[in-house]
C-alpha cells in the first residue's frame, strides 16, 4: 500500500528533474504524428524546470514542492564538496567574454589567434547550458570557437527553433561575419564544425542532422542528452526520431565522423531514458555495451562503455539532479582528448606581456639617470652621495 502511494511522488520528482528533456512530441501531444511514424506513447508529464544554464540546487523548480521533506533522499557527498550544478568559475582563460553579435545565442572566441593563415577557424555550437559548459570548456580548449545557445525548457523549444534549414544556415553565416569583424579579415571560413548538447538541447541537433547543412557537421557530443518515445503498448524505443543519430553513429564507427554519448541512470516517466536510447543506438550498430567501473569527473561513477571507431559511449550511475549536471564536466576531457587531437585547431595566443625598458650596453650613465633606469624612484645616484667619515669607536 505504501509503495503504491509513493509511486506518484517518485514520478513527479523525476519529472521535475528531466521534464524539459522529454521528447518534443511528449510536450505537444495535440500535434499529429507523421503518417510514416510508429505510434508513440509518451504521456505528458508536469511542465516543470530541469537544471538549466547556471542552475543551482535552490534554483531548479520542482524540488521542494514535488516531494514531502521526510521522503527526500539525503544529498550525496561529492568529491571536494563541489556541487556539479554550480561549479567554481575559472574565468575565461585565453578567451574573450561572450559576444551576442550573432543571430542566436552568444559567441566565445580567443582573445588572439584561433584562426589559420587562410582565415579558417574551428567551431563548437553547444545547446542548453552555455555558462556551465563555458566553465569546463575553457579548461582544455586551445583555440576552438564556442557558441552557446539556451532556448528555455524542453527539447521542443530547440527543435522548433531549427525546424527550417534557414535558421541554422543563418546562424553559421552570422558566426562567420562576427569572426570576420573580430579578426579584421573578410575571408574567414568555418573549417571544422561540431555540435554538443546537454539535457534538452538534443532537439536542435536532431533537426540539424536532417538538413543539408548537417552534412558539414564533423563531431557531435551528447551529454546525458538523447531521449525518445516508446512504441505504442510496449517498452521498445521508437526509432523514427533517432534515425539521424543512428546514421551519424554509423559514420563515426567507420571513422568518418566523431560521436561521444554519455548517459545516466535517471528513469524519466513515460519516455525512454538516455540509457535506453544509448543501448538502442549501440544495438543498431550490432554492438553491445560492456560493464566497467571507474571514477570520473564531479563524482560520476562509470558503469558501462562502448567504443567502435570514433563512436564512444559512456554510461554512469546516479539518478539525481547533481548526477545529471555532472555530465557537463565531461566536455573538458572530450575537448582535450578528442576534438583538440582530431581538429588540431589554430592555437589561441596569450596576450603579449608588457616589459619595462632595460639598460643596454654602451648607454651612458647620464642617459640612464635621466630615464630613471637602474635605480629606485626617489633614490640618488651613488656618485652624488656625500661621503661621510665613519663614526669614532
Amino acid at each position: 500500500m505504501i509503495a503504491r502511494r509513493l509511486r506518484p511522488l517518485v514520478a513527479v520528482a523525476i519529472a521535475a528533474l528531466l521534464g524539459g528533456a522529454r521528447p518534443s512530441y511528449a510536450e505537444a501531444p495535440s500535434e499529429p504524428v507523421p503518417p510514416t511514424a510508429p505510434t508513440v506513447t509518451a504521456p505528458e508529464s508536469p511542465t516543470v524546470a530541469e537544471p538549466n544554464a547556471g542552475a543551482t540546487p535552490d534554483g531548479a523548480a520542482g524540488d521542494a514542492t514535488s516531494t514531502p521533506a521526510k521522503k527526500r533522499r539525503p544529498a550525496k557527498e561529492r568529491p571536494g564538496g563541489i556541487n556539479p550544478c554550480m561549479t567554481p568559475d575559472p574565468g575565461f582563460g585565453l578567451y574573450d567574454g561572450w559576444s551576442r553579435a550573432i543571430s542566436m545565442g552568444q559567441l566565445l572566441a580567443p582573445k588572439r589567434g584561433g584562426v589559420t593563415k587562410s582565415g579558417a577557424f574551428d567551431l563548437l555550437i553547444h545547446f542548453h547550458g552555455h555558462e556551465p559548459i563555458r566553465k569546463e570548456f575553457v579548461k582544455s580548449a586551445s583555440g576552438i570557437v564556442l557558441v552557446g545557445i539556451d532556448l528555455g525548457i524542453g527539447s521542443g523549444a530547440y527543435s522548433s527553433a531549427f525546424a527550417t534549414p534557414q535558421a541554422f544556415e543563418r546562424l553559421l553565416e552570422s558566426i562567420r561575419q562576427e569572426m570576420a569583424r573580430r579578426t579584421g579579415r573578410a575571408d574567414t571560413t568555418i573549417r571544422r564544425l561540431g555540435l554538443s548538447s546537454w539535457s534538452a538541447g538534443y532537439g536542435a541537433i536532431q533537426q540539424i542532422l536532417r538538413q543539408p547543412a548537417g552534412a558539414k557537421v564533423d563531431s557531435v557530443v551528447l551529454l546525458d542528452s538523447l531521449h525518445a518515445g516508446y512504441q505504442d503498448g510496449s517498452s521498445a524505443v521508437a526509432p523514427l526520431s533517432l534515425e539521424p543519430f543512428v546514421a551519424f553513429a554509423q559514420k563515426a564507427a567507420r571513422g568518418q565522423k566523431f560521436l561521444f554519448q554519455s548517459y545516466s541512470s535517471i528513469v524519466p516517466p513515460g519516455y525512454a531514458s538516455t540509457r535506453e536510447v544509448a543501448h538502442f543506438l549501440v544495438e543498431r550498430l550490432g554492438g553491445r555495451v560492456r560493464r566497467t567501473k571507474r571514477a570520473d569527473v564531479l563524482g560520476l561513477a562509470m558503469d558501462e562503455r562502448f567504443d567502435r571507431g570514433n563512436y564512444h559511449v559512456r554510461g554512469y550511475l546516479g539518478d539525481d539532479k547533481p548526477d545529471h549536471c555532472a555530465h557537463l564536466g565531461l566536455i573538458k576531457d572530450v575537448v582535450r582528448s578528442h576534438l583538440n587531437r582530431r581538429w588540431a585547431p589554430p592555437k589561441a595566443l596569450p596576450e603579449p606581456r608588457r616589459t619595462l625598458p632595460r639598460t643596454t650596453k654602451g648607454t651612458s650613465k647620464t642617459a640612464n639617470k635621466e630615464r630613471g633606469v637602474g635605480r629606485l624612484s626617489g633614490s640618488s645616484d651613488r656618485a652624488s652621495r656625500p661621503r661621510t667619515k665613519p663614526a669614532p669607536r
